[in-house]
């Protein structure tokens, strides 16, 4: 029979308290800085809602935009721009989550009426850079 042996694993990091949230922050090894990313909070968090909602609605959940709207205690005309971030180009949507959408897009652009084909959405992107 073998005997049990353990093994301790030290990994040196810290817990940084930012407003709202905790982050993990780990120490540089060989030279190499940690990933992070440059998604935009505000915008990312957008997205997740607008789809959120947007599934609510497909499940059948609630019936109308408005009934929605009055259970998630947000303004009707808020909520269906939030909706229209749905419609992005899958493209845009992952490069907004990536971080790599240009600096001036934020979200009071992609809350400006777009047009609807996806072609359309990228010029009208890159003409608002």
């Amino acid at each position: 029979m073998t005997t049990a042996t353990s093994i301790t694993v030290r990994v040196p990091l810290a817990i940084r308290h930012r407003p709202g949230r905790k982050t993990v922050v780990t120490p540089m090894t060989d030279g190499a800085a940690p990933v992070t990313t440059r998604a935009d909070p505000a915008l990312a968090k957008a997205l997740a809602r607008a789809f959120r909602y947007q599934r609510m609605l497909d499940e059948g959940r609630y019936a109308s935009i408005t009934e929605l709207a009055a259970v998630e205690k947000l303004d009707r005309g808020y909520l269906g721009s939030l909706l229209k971030l749905t419609l992005l180009a899958p493209d845009i949507v992952e490069s907004v989550l990536d971080g790599r959408h240009p600096g001036r897009i934020g979200l009071p652009v992609l809350l400006d009426p777009l047009p609807a084909a996806w072609d359309a959405q990228r010029a009208a992107i890159n003409s608002a850079e």
